[in-house]
């Protein structure tokens, strides 16, 4: 037998140049072309059937290569497997294998297509964009997600988690969304490595106990009507702007993408739909006096409320900043004037709590909803907004607490 196998000796197989085929022993064989080709033969019976298998050439393949692939092949058809369709199954699987493969970016962008249809505006969508692209995308982005794992998770969280809190959160929950995706499309298996709760948890410490009171810097209310008499005298649309989202309490997009079709100025209504709040629910904002003599300064009638620069375009998401800035108020944010409302409800009114929540488009009760609906509380809170414009003309000197009820 031990003559029968390893006939051949790396010599001899390149001295051979004739065409034909030489025998190695076990059914494998080096074959020469006609071309002076040089490849590896594996020949078989079986089920009364004699098959040829090539091994590949033998300028890729050596001798010890593939008398290891003939023994293999003997093995298979020992046990009446066929080699030649065991490897184009082999083949095959490996081809599924390598189309389930998904980068974390392909997975993530795979991801916002199908969710970005459900979610409110393409801001979200540009959120989540801008935040994997600057701090996962880096680190994990061109892996498999398979691959992903705790180590690289935390090292996309661990740089930011201490200084940039409440983004590096974010980000967690946005990577463990897409993960939890991957899982599902069976692009990946196992544990999440983004979950928070019995894995990270014992990693990073609680946001509580690393990120610093966070709230927008806000204007004292006891200021307002010093700062309103400043502001009046800023020229230009941003500061009109800025002046019709203190007196409607209003977030910052939803004034700069409020359109003349929202507003009713017979009725002092501002209507604002469902897709641009928050909450996803259409908001309906009394309009003060005052509050109406910014919009009808503006002469306007159709488009943006508040035009920028280009003709029918809005005023960009910084123009209320940089107004702030103008004014030398760096030590403000637009949003903060919210809070500024918020505590003069609650310190100068008897308005109950429910009423000052649906002011500034804050979930509520759904009972309390219920009687928003029928409009009771609308009415509360045209007389709060009104009392509100009253307080921002008032003088320091001027304010007494619960100078509005109901």
């Amino acid at each position: 037998m031990a003559r029968e196998i390893g006939k051949l000796s790396a010599v001899a197989v390149r001295g051979k140049s004739a065409p034909g085929l030489y025998a190695d022993g076990g059914g494998l064989y080096l074959q020469v072309t006609e071309a002076g080709a040089k490849t590896w033969i594996y020949r078989f019976m079986l089920k009364g059937r004699r098959r040829d298998m090539g091994l590949g050439a033998l300028h890729t393949v050596s001798l010890a290569e593939a008398r290891e692939e003939a023994r293999r092949c003997r093995q298979l058809v020992r046990e009446g497997v066929d080699p030649i369709d065991s490897r184009k199954e082999a083949r095959l699987a490996a081809r599924a294998a390598t189309a389930k493969v998904m980068t974390f970016k392909q997975c993530a962008e795979a991801y916002l297509k199908a969710h970005e249809a459900g979610w409110q505006n393409a801001k979200h969508t540009a959120q989540w964009s801008s935040t994997l692209d600057r701090y996962a995308y880096p680190v994990m982005g061109e892996l498999s997600v398979a691959a992903v794992d705790t180590g690289l998770v935390m090292k996309a969280l661990e740089p930011i988690w201490s200084t940039k809190t409440e983004t590096a959160s974010r980000v967690r929950g946005r990577i463990e969304a897409i993960l939890d995706w991957a899982i599902v499309r069976k692009y990946r298996e196992g544990e999440n490595p983004a979950r928070w709760k019995g894995h990270l948890d014992h990693l990073l410490p609680a946001r509580a106990k690393v990120q610093k009171a966070g709230h927008h810097a806000a204007l004292p209310y006891d200021q307002m009507a010093d700062f309103m008499k400043t502001l009046r005298a800023v020229d230009g649309t941003a500061a009109r702007a800025l002046e019709f989202a203190i007196l409607t309490a209003a977030r910052t997009g939803e004034v700069l993408g409020a359109s003349w079709a929202e507003i009713d100025l017979e009725k002092r209504l501002w209507v604002i739909p469902p897709e641009r709040m928050k909450a996803g629910r259409e908001h309906r904002v009394p309009l003060s006096e005052t509050a109406l003599a910014v919009l009808k300064a503006l002469n306007g009638r159709e488009g943006p409320v508040f035009k920028g620069g280009k003709a029918d375009k809005p005023l960009s998401n910084m123009a209320l900043l940089m107004t702030l800035r103008r004014m030398k108020r760096t030590d403000l944010t637009a949003h903060g004037f919210r809070s500024t409302f918020r505590d003069w409800v609650a310190e100068c009114t008897d308005f109950p709590h429910e009423v000052a929540e649906m002011a500034l488009a804050h979930a509520v009760g759904d009972k309390v909803e219920a009687a928003y609906r029928r409009g009771d509380l609308f009415e509360k809170r045209r007389k709060l907004m009104d009392d509100w414009a009253g307080y921002c003309e008032m003088q320091p000197k001027d304010t007494v607490p619960n100078a509005g009820g109901v």
